[in-house]
């Protein structure tokens, strides 16, 4: 499903150039759930901008699904997040006065997906993710564990067959933070490629492969 090839990543930083990337190869197939772990600064979040097509490499080939993805316009990315890929990150991100139903359906508007059709879908989302009773809750009304099956939903509803969670449970107590591992376990069960960025090895015990990144080389 993905495939990289000698990804660099150069950023500017007033007279230096951070040379955040510096070689990336790498292959993820279809269904597999990965960990990718490594210390503050080793290049994990820059590479997870540039697996979720948020970023631009500086240089290298970034196949998806057979299609490069490396060099697309902004506009060209977009939709292929839109398509493709759910993000999940460690803060929820969750809008503070709208209820679960209204926040998963977000991206199907997004998307032109008519009323009925985005909610119809918006509630399958929150069924799948064990919170179909908590439709019409705002986040203040939700556990935080609980909030995080919303964004979880939210990043279900359009249907992408890549999860991409960033931390997903680094603000939530160690019960709470299994909970949500065993529901990525079981949707990658399902046939969803699951990749993890974490910094705690336990977390990431629960993948199937763990990616080690330092100074922006894959180590192991």
């Amino acid at each position: 499903m993905i495939r990289m090839r000698n990804i660099t990543k150069s950023y500017e930083m007033g007279t230096q150039e951070v040379h955040a990337l510096r070689g990336i190869d790498l292959d993820i197939e279809a269904g597999e759930f990965v960990a990718i772990m490594g210390p503050s600064g080793s290049g994990k979040s820059t590479l997870m901008n540039v697996l979720g097509c948020l970023d631009v490499p500086s240089s290298g080939s970034y196949t998806l699904d057979g299609v490069d993805v490396s060099q697309m316009s902004d506009d060209e990315q977009a939709r292929v997040r839109n398509k493709r890929i759910g993000f999940v990150f460690q803060q929820f991100n969750l809008l503070p006065r709208t209820t679960a139903l209204k926040q998963v359906s977000l991206p199907l508007m997004y998307a032109g997906v008519g009323r009925s059709e985005r909610l119809g879908q918006a509630n399958q989302a929150l069924i799948r993710v064990g919170i179909g009773d908590r439709i019409d809750h705002k986040p203040d009304e939700l556990s935080g564990g609980q909030q995080q099956r919303v964004a979880i939903a939210r990043a279900l509803s359009v249907g992408p067959n890549i999860i991409l969670a960033d931390e997903p449970t680094g603000a939530l107590d160690t019960q709470t933070g299994a909970e949500i591992l065993d529901l990525f376990q079981e949707l990658n069960q399902q046939g969803i490629t699951v990749i993890m960025i974490t910094h705690d090895p336990e977390i990431a015990e629960r993948a199937r492969r763990i990616i080690w990144i330092r100074d922006g080389l894959i180590t192991d």
